[in-house]
């Protein structure tokens, strides 16, 4: 499936990169990734949910081909006006949403804070708590602490990433390492995102940019589902059902022998389940197409 590259301007005019699939005058959805993911992940949901959806992802300020942020402002009330102005350039006036982790948790705020945007929401392994005091969050944590600045050979960087991803496909660890990595000059292979910013904001975070997602989530009026891998070390059982009562616009599905990456580890299940929440497109327009 062809796909579609071109750069809009972030909050800040830092410039993303947004990557399109699908037929532009399709019903839209977009997604967001998580804190080291990229616009790519999606690339295979996004073949799966076609022709019915526009598929619209971007790389996140700091990370794949967009623009690093020089005030390091990587906090959730800066992805989500990001995500506001992808979505007043590309002229978007109602349409499904997706956000994986860090990126669900975008998803939550703006969902709570636009209603008449978004018909449908899902959200990958992530709600309230998940990022602060759950094993994941200090998996992440110990990730950002002890990962290599570069690695001298792209065998290396293979290794590494089979030690970090074990229970997922080569495939997803080699795509993975194929968006998250640049050649150097002398060979090295480095990060393609802000890893020092990401690190510090993730590490050292100002605490007056921590975000409530219960008020959020007790608000949103979309229909949501929320997908959680049975081996997650992310986002509680527990969390997700609460979830549920709290709003009875929400639906919790888990997802067998998967954890926090459910796109990763099963990624044909993953599409069949969002591609059925999701439904055929609606019959208005929905957005005008982007040049």
């Amino acid at each position: 499936m062809k796909e579609r590259s071109y750069r809009v301007s972030g909050s800040d005019g830092l410039s993303l990169r947004v990557i399109e699939w699908g037929e532009p005058t399709a019903a839209p959805i977009v997604m967001l990734h998580g804190i080291r993911g990229y616009a790519r992940t999606f690339a295979s949901l996004a073949k799966a949910l076609a022709p019915g959806f526009r598929t619209i992802a971007y790389d996140q300020r700091g990370r794949g081909e967009s623009d690093w942020d020089p005030a390091q402002q990587y906090y959730t009330d800066t992805y989500v006006r990001d995500l506001e102005a992808v979505v007043e350039q590309l002229g978007l006036t109602r349409f499904d949403l997706l956000g994986h982790s860090m990126g669900g948790i975008a998803a939550y705020v703006y969902a709570a804070r636009s209603p008449d945007r978004i018909r449908r929401l899902v959200i990958e392994d992530a709600g309230p708590g998940a990022s602060e005091d759950s094993a994941g969050s200090v998996r992440i944590r110990q990730e950002l602490l002890s990962a290599p600045k570069s690695f001298e050979s792209w065998d290396a960087a293979i290794e590494f990433m089979r030690r970090l991803r074990p229970t997922v496909t080569e495939t997803a660890r080699l795509d993975r390492l194929r968006n998250m990595l640049k050649q150097e000059s002398n060979g090295t292979w480095s990060w393609q995102y802000d890893h020092a910013g990401i690190a510090k904001a993730r590490l050292d975070p100002d605490p007056s940019r921590s975000v409530d997602l219960w008020p959020h989530i007790e608000t949103i009026k979309s229909p949501t589902l929320v997908l959680r891998g049975a081996r997650s070390d992310y986002l509680k059982r527990e969390t997700a059902e609460a979830m549920t009562r709290r709003n009875h616009n929400f639906r919790f599905q888990e997802v067998a022998d998967a954890g926090h990456y459910i796109h990763d580890d099963q990624p044909d299940f993953f599409a069949n389940l969002v591609a059925a929440f999701l439904g055929g497109a609606p019959e208005t327009s929905f957005s005008r197409q982007h040049p």
